[in-house]
């Protein structure tokens, strides 16, 4: 906990985690350029958005709250927790996860009326994954299992989906798409578990960084930027402009170097923000390229 207590507003906005909403808003814009949508379709899409910022921003209060009560934020050496920290009680924290958890199924809810109503079990199964990662009685964030879930879910599931709710079908470049949204959310949840190897080791959670340990997690973290980055090229397969997507690997380099050193805990904290950045800009010029070119 810092020196300085930040106010009511700011810990609970501190507490949302807001560099790793990149994670979530990232699929929805590339899903939303391989659709083109016309203009009826853009109340689609900003429900799109809202099922996904909700989940996020959910998942990282259940993950809060969860690792709180068991004791794993003890050791943290990452952005602030609010039940770790006490800032705001267990239950609290757990009822703003709910609260969430209620907007993306209440959008979600209103998306499939629009859509499809098999959607709904789309949504369910985040719902639960998102409660899952780190929540019930064997959470499979514990087992290093988080990776497969943001790949599936905050890659292809986000971008295929929004995809399809914008024109009703599963276009092939919709899942390459999806897979390199997917390869940055793993990034940065690598980014994440990477700092905090020591502490999660020490309190019984095994990350998929802490199984490999620090140098192979380090390996793999470049290897999913890498992922991402090929996988972006591979749609210019069906939008040549999807190359744009390599104007963003400068920014790569800050945070593959720091990687790539001896830094470990604290020292990683400014490979989170940079992936992040990273995330946010790559598909945004991916996104650009493949409407550009449609």
């Amino acid at each position: 906990m810092t020196a300085t207590v930040p106010g009511r507003t700011a810990r609970w906005v501190a507490g949302a985690r807001p560099r790793t909403l990149p994670a979530s808003v990232a699929p929805v814009i590339v899903g939303a350029a391989v659709a083109r949508p016309v203009p009826t379709a853009w109340g689609r899409l900003v429900l799109c958005a809202i099922v996904a910022l909700s989940l996020q921003i959910a998942t990282n209060f259940a993950n809060d709250y969860a690792d709180g009560v068991r004791g794993t934020d003890e050791r943290r050496v990452g952005p602030l927790r609010l039940t770790a920290t006490g800032l705001a009680s267990p239950a609290a924290v757990r009822a703003a996860a709910f609260a969430f958890f209620a907007v993306a199924a209440a959008a979600g809810l209103w998306l499939a009326a629009l859509t499809s109503w098999w959607l709904l079990a789309v949504g369910a199964a985040a719902i639960l994954a998102g409660w899952g990662y780190t929540g019930g009685p064997r959470p499979y964030g514990y087992l290093g299992l988080g990776e497969l879930f943001v790949f599936v879910f905050f890659g292809l599931v986000a971008t295929v989906g929004t995809t399809y709710c914008l024109t009703m079908q599963f276009p092939v470049l919709a899942v390459v798409a999806g897979a390199a949204m997917g390869a940055f959310a793993c990034a940065l949840l690598d980014a994440n578990n990477l700092r905090d190897v020591a502490g999660d080791l020490a309190s019984g959670k095994r990350t998929l960084a802490v199984r490999l340990g620090r140098r192979r997690g380090g390996a793999l973290y470049v290897g999913f930027v890498g992922a991402a980055f090929a996988l972006g090229v591979i749609c210019a397969l069906w939008r040549p402009g999807a190359v744009a997507v390599l104007a963003a690997a400068p920014l790569a380099a800050a945070p593959v170097r720091t990687v790539r050193s001896d830094a470990n805990g604290p020292a990683l904290l400014p490979v989170l923000a940079g992936t992040a950045r990273l995330q946010l800009v790559a598909s945004a010029v991916l996104a650009l390229g493949i409407w550009a070119t449609a």
